[in-house]
Parts: structure tokens; sequence; C-alpha cells
């Protein structure tokens, strides 16, 4: 298939799910019905051509699938006058096939998937599959857990939003905000999980990383005016920017320090610093904000000793009044060991010692184990790296911490 043709069909898949479920309800049959959908395109369109109307065509031949599914499934038509019975007539009435080829339901559909009556395991799987369009079985070799285990994951999310009740319309005002944080933090997770696999054999996972940014795009697209919307989309594009500097020919882990920033994507990074820069003027500052203007500095200095260190602890001071992440934290640590050195970074390291989020966490031991070899305490920094490397379940990640141990030893 013509790659152009299937970057419309993989955009246009959640549009047409989100039509038919707001148009028939039931989330099974509207999947099912689009994949066929996206099927009789791939092979008809590669014979006539596109259509003018590429998703009028596709809401069609799903309408079509979904109609017959529905008059072939008693048990359906059963559901539908029951539910009839107790709603107004003209509320089950169908539009025109059409009638929703000009709006995008992506949004809602995004709501949908992350209810939060929605473990967040359940909310990324339902996210990725439903919106993003991977297979059940390309979600479970992501996630390194089988196929079966992640469809029934991927059923009971579909199941629990059933039950609940709620209907394929955007949130009351009162709850769009804490929905839309949801659906940013699902998305920042499928991005920090192909950004850095947290285990397996590869430091990074690309098709994960890459259909979170193309996710939050759709966003953007969508809330153009969202200040966090574009601060998340930034932060994406400004790590991501880094992606090919960040690994050696064996696929080894190459820290920020001593990449070659010849090799970054400065596309990505000037588009990535335009949309936070525009985004912080508005006003209503935000964590994906203040991260972002981070990766920012990073990402725009000339070398790691070029730096501006002491913006990026500024920076994390404030993010550090709004969010009580220790991750805030650990990164805050490193920022003030460059600026103020490193018994600065392990004194503010020690509030974490009692902070059951991170306190196992290998991210700690090699945090602190960097800073003890900044100080010139080679056997506190060894024993450091070595637990660290322990801890972690990345090899990648486990060969450069074991390497840094041996280095020093």
């Amino acid at each position: 298939m013509d790659q152009g043709v299937e970057d419309l069909l993989r955009d246009l898949a959640p549009q047409v799910l989100g039509a038919l479920v707001r148009r028939f309800g039931h989330f099974d049959a509207a999947e099912d019905a689009v994949q066929e959908a996206l099927l009789a395109a791939a092979t008809q369109w590669a014979e006539d051509g596109v259509p003018d109307n590429p998703k009028g065509w596709l809401i069609r031949v799903g309408y079509r699938r979904m109609t017959d599914q529905l008059r072939s499934d008693q048990s359906r038509r059963e559901r539908e006058d029951a539910q009839a019975a107790r709603a107004p007539r003209d509320a089950f009435v169908a539009p025109p096939p059409d009638a929703s080829a000009d709006s995008d339901d992506t949004l809602i559909l995004l709501f949908l998937c992350c209810h939060p009556s929605l473990t967040a395991s359940s909310q990324i799987a339902l996210t990725l599959r439903a919106v993003g369009g991977l297979t059940t079985e390309e979600i479970a070799k992501a996630f390194l857990v089988p196929d079966s285990t992640m469809g029934q994951r991927i059923s009971r999310a579909k199941q629990r939003i059933a039950s609940s009740g709620v209907p394929f319309r955007m949130p009351p005002s009162d709850e769009r905000d804490d929905r839309l944080d949801a659906v940013l933090h699902v998305l920042y997770l499928i991005f920090n999980e192909g950004y850095t696999a947290t285990s397996g054999a590869a430091l990074d996972r690309v098709e994960l990383s890459s259909e979170a940014i193309r996710l939050t795009r759709v966003v953007h697209r969508l809330l153009p005016d969202d200040a966090e919307v574009a601060g998340l989309l930034a932060l994406m594009l400004l790590i991501n920017a880094r992606r090919e500097a960040r690994t050696g020919p064996d696929g080894e882990l190459i820290p920020l320090a001593e990449q070659n920033r010849s090799r970054w994507d400065l596309h990505a990074i000037a588009e990535g610093s335009k949309l936070v820069e525009d985004a912080m003027s508005r006003g209503d500052l935000g964590p994906y904000q203040l991260q972002a203007a981070i990766a920012a500095l990073h990402d725009e200095a000339a070398s790691h000793d070029e730096t501006d260190w002491p913006q990026i602890l500024a920076l994390y001071g404030v993010l550090a009044q709004m969010s009580d992440n220790p991750m805030v934290t650990l990164n805050r640590a490193v920022a003030a060991a460059m600026v103020h050195g490193p018994e600065a970074g392990l004194r503010l390291l020690e509030s974490l010692d009692d902070d059951s989020r991170l306190a196992q966490h290998h991210r700690l031991d090699a945090v602190r184990a960097h800073l003890y070899e900044m100080a010139g305490d080679t056997d506190t920094a060894i024993k450091h790296y070595r637990q660290a490397a322990r801890r972690t379940t990345s090899i990648p990640e486990q060969r450069y911490l074991e390497s840094k141990s041996a280095r020093l030893a």
C-alpha cells in the first residue's frame, strides 16, 4: 500500500471509530466495522484511487457493516429495544451516513479511553488500541505481556466503559479539565515508555514514542489554544530530537553529556522551542510547559558545559512548587549539583530516601552514584552504580551502569 494512503487511513481510523461509536454506542462492534472499512479501502483505493471524501467513504462503509451486524445479532436488537423503551424515539434515529464526515470525534474518543474508572494501564492499552490503531499483539509486545493478557485487559476496559453508562460526548465543563489531565498523562506515559523502555534488550521502542507524538499532535490540532497541550507536544519533540545520538553502534546508552549534538534533529528542536515559547507567553504556566522549557535549554546549548544550568535549576524550583513528583526532585538535584556542587545535590536527594515511590528505584541510585563521582568519592559511587545496575530491568541501562562502576574500579 502507498505510504501516503497508509498514513491517511491511520489518521482517519479514530475519527471513523468515534463517529460509529457516537451513532451506535457499541464499542467492540464499531471497532470491527472500522477494521473492515479500512481493509475495503486498502483494496479499492489501490485500484480506484482515493475518493474525494475519504472520511465520508469510510464512515459509509462502516455504517453498512454496523447495520448488517446489528441486524444479524438478535441479542443486540433486544438491547436496543430495551434501551429505546427508556428514551425518546428520536434519540436513536441514525443520521445520514455522511452527517458526521465533517466532524472529528477523536478527542471525545480519547476522553472515553481515559475514563477515570479505568486503571492507568487500561487507559494506555485502550488508547493505543482505539485511537492509535495498534493491534492487540503490537501493544502486548510493547509492554512485554502475553497477547491473551493484553486482550483481556482491553476487553475489560471496554466492558467497564459500557457498564458505566457514560455517553459518547465531551464531559461536562466541571469534569473536562481533570479528564484532559488524564488524557495528557496517558500520552506522557506512552511517550516515556517508548523513549526509555522500562525493560528489555532495547533502550527504546520507537513505535510507542512516535505514536504518542502523533496522538498529541491530534489533541493539539483539536485544542490549539490549550497551553499545556502545546507544552506536552513541545516536550516530546525536544526530547525525541536527541534519539539518534543517545545510542551507540551496538545499542549502548550514551548519556546526554557525551552525545554528538550534530546528530540531534534541528527541525524538531525548532518546532518544540517555538511551541513552548508561544505557550508560555499566554500565562497560566503548567508542568508540561516547564519541562519543555528545561528540555529546550538543554537542546539549544552548543555543548554540555555551555548549558544554562542556573536557569534550569530555577525552572525545576518552580516545577517543584507545582508537583510533588519525586522525579522532579531527582532532576533538580542534578541541576543543583551543576550550579552549587555535588554536595548540594546530595542534600536534595536525602528527602527521597523515605519516599516509597522512588526509594527502591534504580534512578535514585544512579543519580547518587553520579554525584558521588563528581565529589571524588569513588568507592561510594561504585557501590551505588552497582546497586542501580541490579535494580534496573533495562539491559542497555544495566550495561551502562556496570561499565561506569567497572571504569571507576
